[in-house]
């Protein structure tokens, strides 16, 4: 029979011995020093520069980073874990450490040269916070219908153009920008390229006022005949559409991660109160009706949990994953919007109001069907590779 872990919930059976320590060291970091902070970032839509060094402390920033540029050297599925622990207490911090391990460091890894790895893999381990830069105002999931061009100059290019959406912009030094250097080579063109905060010509602009996860900065950025070194191509030129595709399938491991986090976090919720609220005499979690909803919404968390698990571990076994990620985002993030939801069903009018925590967590959920590819976009990858 499996036993369940009582700092995170999580059958033992599921997860190794330091798999299980680190969950549980994560989420006490995130109920001491995250918890007494979340109705404040949320209100004034800003992460203390102060808890962006704590991560780093912590080692959640450079999870995969081998240890010899200064990283924990541990596995992407650690970076899940890490994802979920933190998004259980506030998606916002969950979603700055996923884009920093998932999708920046990722990318560097896998297609940075040994110049760039040294340059850049240490900053990011210890210090520097990154960004993706993908979308744009007419390309978002036809990512590849980008306007942002990079034309050739001595020794690099010039990039002018225009990104939107992107997350981590304000913390973010390092920053990972797709542009095409040959429009008539359609997708064939894109080419992904490091671009540092205060290079000439590169803007980080207006930070966007949004519904849900709130203290993770969403910008715009704007090139204007940024130049770029040739040595700051990441992979090869016009291959671009390589690295955001197979990059991104790994992002959407992260983002199933951090939407059965915030799934977690609002069923804990709404346990705890449906205990404690008593109408007509006894307990809310007395009435058959709820004791039912909250065995359904328990059900569907862990069946999302372990499509993302599955998924990380199929990633860390370098064996074919395109399919389980897709499905994974997909149901996660379709979990969480029925699961907070029915948290503030639960608490009545009180789930409706920002003094309790569920409310935050209804209005995070919500971009997991939307961001790093839309549930149509995944219902599409599933079916294609199904149907064959």
């Amino acid at each position: 029979m499996a036993h369940e872990s009582p700092e995170t919930g999580v059958p033992l059976t599921v997860l190794a011995e330091d798999e299980q320590l680190f969950s549980a060291s994560v989420l006490e970091f995130a109920d001491q020093r995250i918890r007494p902070l979340v109705r404040e970032m949320d209100e004034h839509a800003k992460m203390p520069r102060e808890l962006v060094d704590e991560l780093f402390s912590l080692g959640v920033m450079g999870i995969e980073i081998p240890e010899a540029f200064g990283g924990a050297g541990a596995s992407f599925f650690h970076s899940v874990l890490a994802v979920e622990a933190l998004s259980q207490v506030d998606p916002s911090v969950g979603l700055l450490v996923d884009v920093q391990n998932t999708l920046v460091s990722n990318a560097l890894l896998r297609w940075g040269t040994a110049e760039l790895k040294d340059r850049y893999l240490p900053a990011l381990a210890t210090r520097s916070v990154g960004a993706y830069a993908l979308s744009e105002a007419g390309s978002g999931s036809d990512a590849f219908a980008m306007a942002t061009r990079a034309t050739a100059r001595d020794g690099g290019f010039l990039i002018n153009g225009q990104k939107l959406w992107i997350t981590n912009g304000n913390e973010a030094d390092i920053f990972i920008a797709f542009a095409n250097v040959n429009p008539e080579a359609g997708y064939r063109g894109i080419t992904a390229f490091v671009v540092e905060r205060g290079a000439a010509g590169f803007t980080v602009g207006e930070k966007e006022d949004k519904l849900g996860i709130r203290a993770s900065s969403t910008c715009e950025l704007l090139f204007e005949d940024c130049f770029v070194p040739a040595l700051q191509v990441l992979g090869e030129v016009g291959k671009g559409y390589k690295v955001a595709i197979e990059t991104l399938n790994e992002g959407r491991i992260g983002i199933g991660a951090q939407m059965i986090g915030a799934a977690r976090g609002a069923l804990q919720h709404a346990v705890a109160y449906t205990k404690e609220r008593k109408q007509f005499g006894k307990a809310l979690s007395d009435f058959q009706a709820v004791q039912f909803q909250l065995a359904q919404a328990a059900t569907e968390l862990e069946a999302a949990r372990l499509l993302v698990y599955n998924a990380a571990r199929l990633r860390d076994a370098r064996k074919p994953f395109l399919r389980e990620a897709a499905m994974c985002k997909l149901f996660s993030s379709q979990v969480a919007e029925h699961v907070t939801s029915l948290a503030v069903q639960l608490y009545g009018g009180y789930g409706y109001v920002k003094d309790y925590p569920v409310e935050k967590l209804f209005r995070d959920a919500k971009i997991g069907q939307i961001y790093e590819g839309t549930s149509n976009m995944q219902l599409q990858t599933i079916a294609k590779l199904l149907l064959g």
